[in-house]
């Protein structure tokens, strides 16, 4: 665990969310006066609830997608990943969407009196289509919102730790000390300023969600380099670099050019 708030996680949601119901409220308001034009046989209640409900419900769903953006951020690795979170995202999110307008329109019809039919079922692919796009625009707001204010400037006064988990023991070490981390099994492997190489259980994925914004970089499917401490690039014949800091070697591989560019870049 870093010190601080070093992400700026607290506050991106209810910023997010602003943006995201203004944007679906104004596009629902449109749809409504769309329909009772281009319908006026209909009475404009039906179109009203519809459009009103389905606002409604799609901005109390995205909670979901905002779970699926912190798990796997949209710019992290591997993509695999990103891909596979977002799209159980995108069917949980409409799933709720859905069924939180259906019930929604039938108890207010009901308060009306008013006869209401919905083919539950047979309209879900279409409204998951309809879905994809907002489910799109809430993950945008996200990222947007954490590349404005998810990164809270350094504090002098207390320099950055990070805390491994080594079995029972907790070791607390400066990040300017961690050179690289690597995958081990189940585990990760800290190569450390002074030689040691403690283990913390974990998945590279989730150390790097918290050191990437530490300056950390994705080099290898199985490595972490900290970009301040790198030393020297070297190329070799596949394509692929190896880079050095200082006594540690890792592997930078054709496969991530982003890092080949941020480190070139300091």
């Amino acid at each position: 665990m870093t010190n601080g708030d070093q992400s700026g996680t607290d506050g991106i949601f209810w910023r997010a969310v602003p943006l995201f119901a203004a944007a679906i409220v104004a596009l629902n308001i449109i749809n409504t006066f769309t329909s009772i034009h281009d319908d006026p046989e209909t009475p404009w209640i039906y179109f009203a609830v519809g459009q009103g409900t389905s606002a409604i419900t799609a901005v109390a769903s995205m909670w979901i997608p905002w779970l699926a953006y912190r798990t796997a951020p949209v710019d992290s690795r591997p993509r695999w990943r990103v891909l596979v979170v977002h799209a159980a995202g995108l069917v949980a999110f409409s799933a709720f969407h859905v069924m939180g307008f259906y019930l929604l329109r039938m108890a207010i019809f009901r308060l009306l009196d008013l006869p209401y039919g919905y083919d539950l079922a047979g309209r879900f692919i279409y409204e998951l289509r309809k879905d994809a796009f907002g489910y799109v625009v809430g993950t945008a707001a996200f990222w947007g919102m954490t590349r404005l204010y998810g990164q809270a400037p350094p504090t002098p006064a207390s320099p950055a730790t990070f805390d491994i988990r080594d079995g029972a023991r907790v070791i607390r070490v400066a990040l300017a000390d961690i050179l690289a981390v690597s995958s081990a099994g189940n585990y990760v492997e800290f190569a450390l300023a002074d030689g040691r190489k403690p283990l913390m259980r974990s998945s590279l994925s989730a150390v790097e969600a918290e050191l990437g914004p530490r300056g950390f970089v994705r080099t290898h499917r199985s490595w972490l380099v900290n970009v301040a401490r790198v030393t020297e690039l070297r190329p070799e014949k596949s394509g692929d670099y190896c880079v050095a800091l200082g006594p540690v070697e890792a592997p930078l591989s054709r496969r991530f050019p982003e890092a080949l560019a941020r480190l070139r870049a300091g």
